[in-house]
């Protein structure tokens, strides 16, 4: 079976959302369970907030193994700063810990960025990874994605996100694992839009690297360039990947049975607290992504 999905707004709780992604059509979720644009190191998720989202699942047949959340934006565990990264790895444990609380199937983060030894740096994601692993029990998994290699960002290919994997302890491993995005891969430089062929080089080095294939996608076209590093999202087919990637993808054994994201522009971002309509884009978005099926 393909999970397609999304990160829909959640305006009026994550339960909202929720339903909002049913309403679309859609069967895998991607939320916030914090403001992203904060640590949230000492937030935590209310019983009834976890209750209405629990409920709101049962009543969309959203299964909880297909959602998972974003961690925030901020937290930048790759960083050689101590300060800095000792309060991004407090985020990401409480990140887990929120996560696990609603009983999603994954937490994914972006690694950060770091100067200096690419080695260190995967040692230092391992290592935030590794203390929210141990200090949160649960089947919740931690989830690198890779990014799309602006500047000093950590985690844009193969070997470094393998790195940080391999550094976990082994009775934790399967506990962690990584997902692709389609942007940040295009962007990053993997020409994923080439040919069939090309996208399935590019899958079989992160699955050969890292020993497993990406627990989840995030299906988003590339308003820049190939390799311009810019992470700059667009709707399907009205991006520089275009729709025929989404196709070879979707064909592909590794989009089965994993969450499949889109994190791409709604047309109603300001919809009321109370309303569970979808939103249009996102209907068109998945009828796309059905029809490529």
């Amino acid at each position: 079976m393909r999970f397609i999905g999304g990160h829909t707004i959640d305006n009026g709780g994550i339960d909202m959302a929720a339903r909002r992604a049913h309403a679309a059509g859609m069967t895998a979720l991607q939320i916030f369970t914090a403001i992203p644009k904060f640590y949230n190191d000492d937030k935590s998720v209310r019983p009834e907030r976890i209750e209405r989202f629990r409920q709101a699942l049962a009543e969309t047949g959203i299964r909880p193994a297909m959602v998972q959340a974003h961690a925030a934006y901020v937290l930048n565990v790759a960083t050689d700063d101590e300060t800095k990264w000792g309060r991004a790895a407090a985020g990401l444990k409480k990140e887990l810990e929120r996560s696990t609380a609603l009983g999603i199937g994954g937490v994914c983060f972006h690694p950060g960025s770091a100067k200096g030894s690419r080695e260190a740096a995967a040692e230092r994601v391992a290592r935030a990874m590794t203390e929210a692993l141990e200090a949160v029990d649960g089947a919740t998994r931690l989830l690198v994605e890779n990014t799309a290699g602006a500047g000093n960002t950590f985690g844009r290919s193969p070997a470094e996100i393998a790195d940080v994997l391999r550094r976990i302890p082994k009775a934790l491993r399967p506990r962690a694992g990584y997902g692709l995005d389609t942007c940040h891969l295009y962007a990053s430089g993997y020409d994923i839009a080439a040919s069939r062929d090309e996208l399935t080089r590019v899958l079989d080095a992160f699955e050969e690297a890292c020993g497993e294939p990406p627990a989840f996608f995030h299906l988003n076209d590339s308003e820049g360039e190939l390799g311009s590093n810019r992470d700059r999202h667009a709707l399907i087919g009205d991006g520089r990947i275009g729709v025929e990637a989404f196709r070879w993808l979707l064909h592909d054994r590794r989009s089965v049975g994993v969450p499949l994201l889109l994190e791409t522009p709604e047309q109603n971002p300001g919809i009321a607290d109370d309303d569970a309509s979808p939103d249009p884009w996102n209907v068109r978005m998945v009828e796309l992504l059905k029809e490529l099926l």
